[in-house]
């Protein structure tokens, strides 16, 4: 192989291909025609020797050859995008760039809400595509570039990307404006006593950690709701007699329609981290949204009067 005649060009269209398996999803995601990158795979097999994709029942199967292939092809040109990115200034006033976020519908309010006011301030340029985060696939979904950053818990992070703490949240105890039996103070017998509302993101159940507690003290609360999404729980408590247990940061806002009181026994809070690829790691748009994100998380942290 002559490598001072071949086309870098060549290497981003075998990656796709390699990672897509597919002509018609690589030329998706290359912003090219179909038979434009079928001419590419011909001149690619040329330079190779190989046939490098051969034929399937669905899309196609990469040769042995191909395998081989590809770990040190993502290396290499993740590097050339990283030596790329790093002397590039960005100007987020006239920029453009769409970022992909992974994250639970709790992150989706707490965080990206107001990430999306200061975009459209700061960076009008700068979308926004939201995906509903799948921990198990988030590596896989940064490694092909259909995720640029994830919100989740340490604990669930990959251990191969890139990760920083993000903020610290508790719980609380919320139920409607002027609620007849909801007070700073309440006790846990009253509290068990009281119909509640709780979350259940895989759909169905009515218990959590928070009844193991709870059974610990002598005490059975009566689940009287289980939703999928917390977005949902401020609705229906502000227009019943119903309570729940929600993160602190999905609810500052809306003390206006809620009552907010401390849990009258421990509840363990959770911690949420940003997670990124190295990939994208040195792109100077990508640093730039990353670091408006932990302002944002920073700046969200004070507490109710």
């Amino acid at each position: 192989m002559d490598s001072k005649r071949l086309d870098l060009n060549l290497l981003v269209t075998l990656e796709a291909l390699l990672e897509e398996q597919n002509v018609t999803k690589a030329a998706a995601r290359l912003h090219l025609s179909q038979p434009a990158v079928s001419a590419q795979l011909s001149r690619l097999r040329d330079t190779f020797d190989d046939p490098l994709l051969i034929p399937a029942q669905r899309g196609m199967t990469p040769t042995a050859k191909a395998i081989e292939l590809l770990d040190p092809l993502r290396r290499a040109l993740d590097d050339v995008r990283a030596a790329v990115a790093t002397h590039r200034t960005f100007d987020p006033a006239k920029a453009e760039l769409i970022v992909a976020i992974a994250c639970t519908d709790y992150m989706q309010a707490a965080l990206v809400k107001p990430l999306m006011v200061e975009l459209r301030q700061r960076a009008p340029g700068v979308r926004v595509a939201l995906r509903n985060l799948d921990a198990s696939q988030v590596e896989a979904q940064m490694l092909r570039g259909d995720v640029d950053l994830a919100f989740m818990t340490p604990q669930t992070a990959p251990p191969g990307l890139r990760s920083r703490h993000l903020l610290d949240d508790r719980y609380v105890l919320i139920g409607r404006r002027h609620h007849p039996q909801l007070r700073e103070g309440i006790s846990v017998e009253a509290l068990a006593g009281l119909e509640h509302v709780i979350v259940s993101p895989r759909g169905g159940g009515f218990v959590t950690p928070v009844d193991s507690a709870l059974a610990a003290l002598g005490h059975r609360r009566n689940v009287v709701l289980s939703a999928a999404s917390f977005l949902f729980v401020p609705e229906i408590v502000a227009q019943s007699d119903f309570v729940a247990l929600v993160p602190e940061r999905l609810v500052l806002d809306r003390t206006d329609r809620l009552t907010l009181v401390d849990c009258p026994f421990p509840v363990e809070g959770l911690t949420i981290a940003m997670v990124w690829h190295e990939r994208n790691h040195g792109h100077s748009g990508q640093r730039w949204v990353r670091e408006t994100v932990v302002s944002l998380a920073g700046s969200g942290t004070h507490r109710r009067d």
